[in-house]
């Protein structure tokens, strides 16, 4: 099999219901350290996401820092995984919430060393559009045509070129005639619009965005490709030594993150009051209600890592060759030891 792009590594982790239109990071009103970390301060990076949803509402509202007493939480607010993994590794941050391919990309440049998966964010919400004058009725049709994704290497392009490739397409780099534009998901909404694309496979609201703003089609909603149509789409992760040395601020981090997946899936109609009063404080910017009311529906805010993906997404990446020759080894990558512990208390099932 001829690997695409194998000069390419992970571009990762694109933000996966990215609502920011603008990509300039914005950062909290509290500065970062660059320094070591102190027994009294929890360095956390997320985005404004809906798939962060956990994050966003739990640090605005004050939850994250009540549950962790004492120790200070720090938060900053990227807008790709990529410069989130740089800051974890470099010891700029402590604990992220990011995408999959990120968190494998980070993984494997440390020699499996610099980071550890601890909980899941987010499961589903990614969905392949087209537009209705495309001329796309079903998977026979994309000889020709030119879809876009969030980011070479992204989650997204690796599931669109993955599933191209899996129906018999080869993308025009590898002398195919299918076009694969990669691109800022604002800049795909403008596209679409202008027809210079016949879809896109995009994360949510993106995808929500595209039906009700450009006459798009939902063609596929990833959660059919997938096992109990779960995959993971965000996560948590903590730089390795911080894990191991910061167990107490871990478990009491991981103990308001439950509470608050909780919380949101029990109250969806406030959560979403709260999620776009917070985003509003961050950005500027919020998104309808209804919008993010039709996101949510395909996506489940969730503690879960659902394991099994994270091992499928490496492996598609290692196939379209992102992931350079050697098969990707992630054993060690996960560690819901903590998570487990908190899981107990709460009377809970516990992560197998």
């Amino acid at each position: 099999m001829m690997k695409p792009g194998s000069k390419f590594s992970i571009a990762g982790g694109i933000m996966i219901a990215v609502i920011i239109v603008s990509l300039t990071a914005h950062y909290d009103v509290r500065s970062m350290p660059h320094g070591d970390t102190t027994s009294d301060v929890l360095r956390l990076g997320y985005f404004a996401n809906i798939n962060h949803a956990q994050a966003v509402i739990g640090i605005g509202s004050g939850d994250f820092q009540n549950s962790l007493g004492g120790v200070k939480i720090e938060s900053q607010v990227f807008n790709a995984g990529p410069s989130a993994i740089e800051a974890l590794v470099a010891n700029r941050i402590d604990v992220a919430y990011v995408g999959p391919n990120p968190a494998i990309n980070g993984y494997l440049k440390s020699d499996g060393q610099g980071l550890r998966i601890i909980a899941g964010a987010s499961s589903g919400g990614a969905v392949f559009v087209i537009r209705n004058d495309s001329g796309i009725n079903d998977i026979h049709d994309f000889a020709g045509k030119k879809f876009a994704s969030p980011q070479l290497g992204n989650t997204q392009d690796v599931a669109l070129r993955s599933y191209l490739l899996k129906n018999g397409y080869k993308t025009s780099e590898n002398g195919g005639s299918v076009i694969i534009i990669p691109a800022k998901t604002a800049d795909i909404v403008t596209m679409m619009t202008k027809k210079d694309i016949d879809g896109a496979w995009v994360p949510e609201p993106w995808g929500t965005i595209l039906v009700k703003q450009v006459d798009g089609k939902i063609f596929l909603d990833e959660r059919d490709l997938w096992p109990n149509s779960e995959f993971a789409t965000a996560l948590v992760v903590a730089r390795t030594d911080y894990l191991n040395s910061h167990p107490d601020m871990i478990q009491k981090l991981l103990e308001a993150h439950v509470k608050e997946t909780i919380w949101i899936k029990n109250n969806k109609d406030e959560s979403i009051k709260r999620f776009n009063e917070q985003v509003q404080k961050l950005t500027g910017k919020t998104i309808p209600n209804d919008v993010i009311s039709e996101a949510l529906s395909r996506m489940e805010i969730t503690y879960d890592p659902v394991k099994s993906s994270i091992d499928k997404s490496a492996n598609d990446a290692y196939d379209l060759g992102f992931l350079g020759d050697k098969k990707p080894d992630l054993s060690n990558i996960f560690d819901l030891t903590i998570l487990n512990k908190v899981l107990q208390e709460q009377n809970l099932p516990i992560i197998s």
